[in-house]
């Protein structure tokens, strides 16, 4: 018979011990027993499944593994809604719950899905949304929306935890993007150390490297980037009126022959 105790306290210290093949063994294990599990359950299994399906969503963030952390959302939801939908729980909230609801706050920011991103937000209690975790995501949302991008740059030195640092990783990498946008057309040239510094990169070897991976229309010559000018649209000028209208004409004259 399966504990689901058991299994929990193994994927606990299998996610502690960043051992991840014996944290998705014991997952797994636990989605098993959860078949079994109905929102009408007492509220312990509720608990327990809830607990273990927020285990394996810090599993997924610590394994790199953006679809298997939404999925693992996707299944904790309902257990979620089953336990404030019980009356006698009304007070009882898992351990880890707004550790995993500001991590999933952060999955839509990086994925740019700002829509769902304010619709979770209603659904926060005013208590959930002051922890350290969710308010964390909700500043980035903000400083994302004025255009600080300095500031979310920033912010990847003062995660509220570890867990939070793939997700940062890949929010930055969009922000140094639209960095990168602002930039080429705002200067015609520019220092690498001073380009180093606004994208927050570490080093000149790493802006090579963004240069290589994303940007290579960026010419690199000894300490200066410079930058390709942007496509010029047609012009008027550019436009033949003349022979526009020479062939109007023509056109006009061959339909009156034919009227």
């Amino acid at each position: 018979m399966t504990d689901p105790k058991a299994l929990i306290n193994n994927l606990s210290a299998a996610l502690q011990a960043s051992n991840i093949a014996s944290g998705k063994s014991a997952l797994n294990q636990l989605k098993i027993w959860m078949l079994e599990i109905s929102p009408e359950d007492p509220p312990e299994s509720l608990i327990l499944a809830a607990t273990a399906l927020e285990l394996g969503a810090l599993l997924s963030a610590a394994d790199d593994d953006l679809d298997a952390f939404a999925r693992n959302i996707s299944q904790l939801k309902p257990y979620y809604d089953a336990l404030s939908a019980t009356a006698t729980t009304t007070t009882v909230q898992t351990e880890r719950k707004c550790h995993v609801l500001g991590l999933n706050l952060m999955h839509l920011l990086v994925d740019n899905r700002l829509s769902e991103f304010h619709a979770e937000l209603e659904l926060l209690s005013e208590e959930e949304a002051g922890t350290p975790f969710v308010s964390f995501p909700i500043t980035l949302e903000r400083q994302l929306m004025v255009g600080s991008y300095d500031e979310v740059l920033n912010a990847g030195t003062n995660v509220p935890d570890p867990s939070y640092n793939f997700f940062m990783e890949n929010l930055m990498e969009t922000v140094r993007d639209a960095i990168a946008d602002c930039v080429e057309v705002t200067y015609k040239s520019l220092k690498l150390m001073d380009a180093v510094s606004m994208m927050k990169l570490d080093s000149v070897e790493e802006l090579h490297e963004y240069v290589q991976d994303k940007r290579d229309d960026w010419l690199v010559e000894g300490d200066m980037l410079t930058f390709q000018p942007p496509p010029v649209g047609s012009k008027a000028a550019d436009i033949p009126s003349m022979k526009l209208i020479s062939q109007s004409l023509s056109y006009a004259t061959e339909l009156e022959r034919i009227v």
